[in-house]
């Protein structure tokens, strides 16, 4: 019961699935696209993160498989100063490297290294098929979170366009019905009203 002043209100639940003699046709559509709407949101947005989610884990794997490490060796010593980044977390320097990649071919590149490394130096580098650098993969944590993060925007965003179909639909019903009360409403007092 809801009271709103001296008015004690009823609330009927679920009057559009009950027989009444005052229920529209489209009082049953509305039902019927309600239940759709929340179906296929939370139904196809469940499906499309799982998809999305492991889509990019495989993509993420399929990356991983595809870079191999390598050792270089340092060019020339490294500099003593790191620029270090707003929030502290990068305390490495460009230093030119050299290396041999898989086909036996000789190739130089900028990598991060520790400030002040020595020339001659060994360090590790990450380079794909071609022998060319690159960053190094996200780690296996760090996939599994950009997996479900991808999985959770893509059900979200999926969840978002149902919604908005189903409430455009609505607002498409409620115009027709208001179209059909006016109708009906100038068939029965053709003056408005007034008398």
């Amino acid at each position: 019961m809801v009271r709103t002043g001296r008015t004690r209100v009823r609330r009927v639940w679920w009057w559009r699935w009950r027989r009444n003699p005052l229920r529209r046709r489209s009082d049953r559509l509305e039902a019927w696209l309600v239940l759709a709407t929340w179906t296929l949101a939370l139904l196809g947005g469940l499906f499309a993160g799982a998809g999305a989610a492991a889509g990019m884990d495989d993509d993420l794997a399929a990356r991983r498989a595809a870079l191999h490490t390598v050792s270089a060796v340092l060019v020339e010593k490294a500099d003593r100063t790191a620029t270090v980044t707003e929030d502290g977390s990068d305390e490495t320097v460009w230093a030119k490297v050299r290396w041999t990649s898989l086909d036996g071919s000789t190739h130089t590149g900028l990598t991060r290294v520790a400030p002040g490394t020595a020339a001659g130096a060994s360090v590790t580098v990450w380079t794909d098929r071609q022998g060319a650098l690159v960053r190094a993969p996200l780690t296996a944590a760090e996939a599994q979170l950009q997996s479900v993060l991808t999985g959770a925007l893509v059900a979200a965003g999926t969840g978002a366009v149902v919604f908005g179909g189903g409430y455009w639909a609505r607002l498409r019903l409620d115009r027709r019905r208001l179209r059909d009360w006016e109708t009906e409403w100038a068939r029965v007092a053709p003056s408005g009203g007034r008398t």
